[in-house]
This record gives C-alpha cells, structure tokens and sequence, in this order.
C-alpha cells in the first residue's frame, strides 16, 4: 500500500484492523501489562510474545515424562527420538527448503561454529570471510575466533564491507563488487539475513550467486529473518544457514535454533563435521558401535538429545505460522510497516532519521530510528508510556510491529502516545 492510501485517524487503523484476515491471532498470544492494559509491543524482533498453546505443548511432554520416564524416548504421544523431526515440514514451508534441509538443535550461535567448521576450508591462496561491517557481535566473535583457530589473523582474513558515501545502508551493486574484487581469495561470506541494527534485508540469491561465481561458499544468520520473511534458500542454492527461535517464531528465550544445509551438501554423508550420537540415523543409534555414519540430511549435524521441552514451544508455536501462513504474515508486514513509517514522518518535534531502506523488499518488520542525541532516554520514556522497545548502541530504537499479533491500531496509538507525549 502506497502511502498516499493511509490515513492518520484511529477511524482508519480500525477499518484495517477489521479487513485483516489475520487479526484473530493477536488473540493467541500473551502480552504483559502496563498500568493495567495490554502494552503495544515492538520487540517481537528481539523476544517474540509467548503464545497461549506453548503451556500445553510443554505440559504434555511433561505429562510423558512424568507417566513413562525413559520410555517417552519410544513411546508417548510424540517419541522423543524423533521429536524434532516433526518440526521440519513447518520450516521447510517458512524457509523455502527440502524438508530434509532443515532441522533444529542447540543455539544460533552453536550452529553457525558448527555450520562454519564443516564449510570453511581456508588455503594459502582461498581464506578470506566476508560479512558486512557492524554485524551483530556474536557473528563478529564467530568468525573472529573461527579464523584464529586456523592460525590466520583476522586483520587479515576477514573482509568487511561498509557503506559508501555516508549512505546508512549497503547496496547489493557494492556487495558484489566487493565479492568480485576479493576473487579467488575468498573462501566464505557470511552476512546476516538483515542487519539488526539497520533493519536491512539483504539480497541472498544474489550474493548467493556472486559468491558461487568467485568459487565461495554462501552462509547466513538469519536470526531476524525466521518467522518474519518467507525464504527460498533451496532455489537460491544458499549453502548453509542458521538462525535463532526466540524473535519472530515466538518460541521463547534460549529456545532450540534452526540450521539449514543444501541438499547437495547434506547428502555427502563424507563431509567433515563434529559427530554426536543424534545425528546418526534412528536405526543404528543404540548398536553403539564405533564409527560415525551420519544421516544424510540437513540432521546429520545434530549431535545431542533433542532438548524436548524448549523444542516444544517452538513445536507449538509452528503450529501458528502452519495456520496464519508466512506469505500471508509477509504481505501484512509490508502493509503495517509501511503504515508506521507513514505516521513516524507525520510526526514534528521529535528529532530522528529512519535508517532502514524505505523500500519493502528491502527490509522486514524493524523500522530503526536513529536519534543522534537521548535515544536511549527517549526509549526509555516509550517504554514508561507502555511501549515496548528496545535500544542498540549508537542511537538507534528497533521499532518491530510483528503482524502476527501486532494490529495496525497498536501502530496508532504508538504514534499517538509520542505526538502527545514528546
């Protein structure tokens, strides 16, 4: 929707409110409470709101284990040796995959070390990591310590590449240059899905393929891309992916992360990798035999016992997006971002940039507010008028409507609460 077709009344927020096909799932989750009322929550972007099914999901489990003990593994509703197996269908469907591409074990962070060790085969001539400059810190630390553990220093190894010109954001034209630039020395590019601190939605098929070109291998941390924009990391031959649970998948901190391995990968079941006895096929598992034969699929990484109870509230919370649909989520995320960044120009007084790229498909639901002085007190004020934000160093408040449970009257009335209130 262009902006020209939003108003700036209540009367109009409604009237979407009441047209949108998906706003009964707001009546899914649970919000906290400020002075008694629900608060308008912009952080799903940083912990998504709990859903009202993940008790229940949690309980059964629960309810297994208390009744049958170590016979859940093989018995109950949902045998825990296969448990996150049955998550796969759900992600393969978000993240645009084969379902024997996806699968779900440990942190992002894990994930992406371990995704990282498999794929990253530096030499005297190919050992150079791309990644865009101010990528979250634990991809910096990643990386970092990634390459010193092959005795290269990162000074050296690692490319960062920064916007130009004093824009706030890359181009995808200044990426490939720089992929092209750095040729047969480059041996990885590991960007984020979208920026956290910009909001930026990165281009991954063609910096996909641009890698590919320079003989590279493609990963990325889509951490802020799970849940919030439908991928299509098998047709874009994306290599290797990881991401967390906890923001737009709503499963709760610390939840279970996600892993994506190309099929073309995953299938060589002689790939190097660290082995764990949950990533052995079912069949095997308990010869305990000597010598690791790992599934060939994306769950060949996994290493340890699923972690059932966290695995269950993103069981439950798939679920939801099984329901609402990602493309659906997507199509209203276009819509309520834009109406937001409709009313934030319609602001005066308040003295802030929006760093994130006006184009929709260039971003997903974050809009980043830059402010160059008092951004962290002035979101701390939002947070006193009941709205629910978060600050990033420097200057920058993560406004993140998520369409799953955010309306286009919370939008309103966040607009309304800062021209009444700052």
């Amino acid at each position: 929707m262009e902006a020209k077709q939003y108003e700036n009344s209540l009367e109009f927020a409604r009237s979407m409110d009441q047209a949108d096909p998906l706003q009964s799932f707001k009546q899914q989750f649970h919000f906290p409470e400020h002075e008694g009322k629900p608060v308008i929550y912009f952080c799903g972007n940083s912990l998504g709101l709990q859903p009202k099914t993940v008790a229940a999901s949690i309980e059964e489990e629960l309810t297994t284990w208390r009744e049958m003990a170590v016979g859940g593994y093989f018995g109950g509703k949902n045998p825990w040796l296969y448990y996150h197996e049955q998550l796969r269908p759900s992600l393969a469907k978000i993240m645009g995959a084969h379902e024997d591409e996806v699968t779900v074990m440990n942190a992002l962070t894990v994930n992406l070390h371990l995704l990282m060790l498999s794929f990253y085969k530096p030499s005297a001539k190919r050992y150079k990591i791309m990644m865009e400059s101010g990528a979250f810190p634990s991809d910096q630390y990643a990386i970092e310590t990634l390459v010193r553990m092959h005795g290269l220093d990162p000074n050296d190894a690692i490319i960062e590449v920064a916007p130009k010109d004093g824009a706030k954001f890359l181009k995808t034209r200044d990426i490939i240059y720089e992929i092209e630039k750095a040729g047969d020395a480059l041996a990885m590019v590991m960007f984020s899905g979208i920026q956290y601190y910009t909001g930026q939605l990165f281009d991954l098929s063609s910096i996909t393929q641009a890698a590919h070109s320079v003989g590279a291998i493609a990963g990325f941390d889509l951490a802020h891309v799970a849940g919030n924009v439908p991928m299509q990391l098998h047709n874009w031959d994306v290599d290797f992916a990881a991401w967390c649970s906890y923001k737009y998948f709503n499963a709760g901190p610390g939840s279970v992360a996600g892993a994506f391995v190309h099929e073309k990968h995953a299938k060589n079941t002689n790939m190097n990798r660290l082995g764990g006895w949950w990533g052995n096929p079912e069949s095997t598992r308990f010869k305990m035999e000597k010598g690791f034969e790992p599934k060939p699929t994306a769950s060949g990484w996994n290493m340890s016992t699923t972690q059932v109870m966290n695995t269950a509230a993103l069981k439950a919370s798939l679920k939801i997006f099984d329901e609402a649909g990602i493309d659906r989520l997507r199509a209203k995320s276009i819509s309520l971002t834009g109406y937001l960044e409709y009313l934030l120009h319609e602001l005066k007084g308040l003295s802030f940039e929006i760093i994130t790229p006006a184009e929709p498909t260039e971003r997903g639901a974050q809009l980043s507010l830059y402010f160059p002085q008092q951004g962290k007190a002035i979101q701390e004020k939002m947070l006193s008028k009941g709205i629910v934000v978060d600050y990033r160093e420097p200057g920058v408040i993560r406004v993140a409507p998520a369409p799953m449970y955010c309306s286009y009257e919370d939008v309103y009335r966040f607009y309304e609460i800062l021209k009444n209130h700052f």
